[in-house]
């Protein structure tokens, strides 16, 4: 595999980590997929294989063990070839009270949207900038501007991606490296637990976009080297609107939504 071009991938099992894999394995990048899904990974990895006429491995890993970046990294270049690109994917999701999440999951939004990202970014850029090119991606959410109850451990750690990764694409603009950090915002997959009805409601009424159309988009954003992608006219606009959302809006969320929901007797 010594003449393989490698795209790794985490979380790239399902969502749109897995349409991200997709998408890079029909421009010809063999895959490196990552995921702590232990079925859907060899399975994923056969048939993107088969459908693309590529190599595609798989690690089965938990990217919210400390050691895990540096094995993902040690993996990845253990394949041969070179690692062309680094996709920073796998993430969690919750809507919870802080003082009402289990201290497991507040440290696993710790781990894996700052920690692994780090590590894996920095190991990423460090092997990348000696081979003198390489393209990193980098998933935040529109979250990362909207500061609501119930939100605050996935839109601050998402926050976090989104300014690490602004900053690292600009120490490594002189290397040959790029770094891109996505911005999505209202993707149609089962991350928010929709029901299929009301999510394909959503994608005729344009409220939310297919993830495979996302992933085409981000994939063609990363390759031009843009520093950042947000999807869609409407979600850049609502930037400004969440910004300008007053207390008693945020408090509506709490009370209408949360306080109903979550602490029900």
């Amino acid at each position: 595999m010594k003449d393989c071009k490698w795209a790794l991938v985490t979380g790239g099992s399902s969502g749109i980590g897995l349409c991200l894999a997709r998408e890079l394995g029909k421009r010809g990048y063999s895959l490196a997929l990552v995921s702590n899904q232990r079925e859907e990974l060899p399975v994923c990895a056969a048939s993107l294989s088969e459908e693309f006429d590529i190599s595609a491995e798989w690690l089965y890993c938990d990217l919210c063990q400390a050691d895990a970046p540096q094995q993902i990294i040690d993996w990845a270049l253990s394949l041969g070839g070179s690692l062309e690109i680094m996709v920073n994917n796998a993430g969690i999701f919750s809507f919870n009270f802080v003082t009402e999440t289990p201290i497991e999951k507040v440290q696993a939004f710790i781990d894996l949207h700052v920690a692994a990202v780090t590590h894996l970014s920095r190991l990423a850029a460090i092997h990348m900038a000696k081979q003198g090119h390489g393209r990193i991606l980098n998933m935040s959410s529109m979250s990362c501007w909207t500061p609501v109850p119930g939100l605050a451990m996935y839109a601050a750690t998402k926050a976090y991606m989104r300014v690490f990764s602004r900053c690292l694409a600009y120490e490594m603009r002189d290397s040959g490296v790029t770094v891109t950090v996505a911005v999505p915002g209202g993707i149609a997959t089962d991350l928010f637990g929709l029901p299929p009805k009301l999510k394909r409601l959503a994608l005729r009424l344009r409220a939310l976009q297919s993830p495979e159309a996302f992933a085409k988009a981000a994939v063609k954003a990363m390759l031009r080297g843009k520093m950042q992608y947000i999807n869609g006219f409407i979600n850049r606009l609502g930037i400004l609107f969440v910004g300008l959302t007053p207390t008693c809006g945020r408090m509506l969320v709490k009370h209408r939504m949360l306080d109903r929901n979550i602490r029900r007797p």
